[in-house]
């Protein structure tokens, strides 16, 4: 049986469709795997920025106009957006459960907190 399938001399295909390829199959060596992505360096040299003007921002000037956007306001407790804020003690919050905590907060906790946002009101 063994000689017969020898002089046959079938031609096989190198890989079956229902079998997974080999890395080394699918990517012969010195072809590459994929994206490759490209440095900062690469990128500046590509868009040839000497040729935009001075004053608008791109990668290589990060001296760019301060947004005409208003601020996002965080809830200065739990740091979710905070759409409203408490008028007697100024803290930002989120939900009715933040603001019964910010109403039974004292004095010193709220502005602790006034002071991370930068926000703090000296009292002499």
């Amino acid at each position: 049986m063994e000689a017969e399938v020898i002089e046959a001399e079938l031609v096989l295909p190198t890989y079956m469709s229902f079998k997974k390829i080999q890395m080394y199959d699918k990517y012969p060596k010195g072809q590459s795997r994929g994206r490759h992505w490209k440095h900062l360096k690469q990128i500046l040299q590509a868009e040839n920025y000497q040729n935009y003007p001075p004053d608008e921002p791109n990668y290589v000037n990060i001296e760019s106009p301060p947004s005409m956007h208003p601020c996002k306001r965080i809830c200065d407790i739990t740091g979710f957006e905070a759409p409203y804020y408490d008028p007697r003690t100024n803290l930002r919050y989120a939900n009715t459960e933040v603001f019964k905590l910010v109403r039974s907060l004292p004095n010193e906790y709220v502005q602790r907190y006034l002071a991370l946002r930068n926000a703090a009101v000296v009292l002499k």
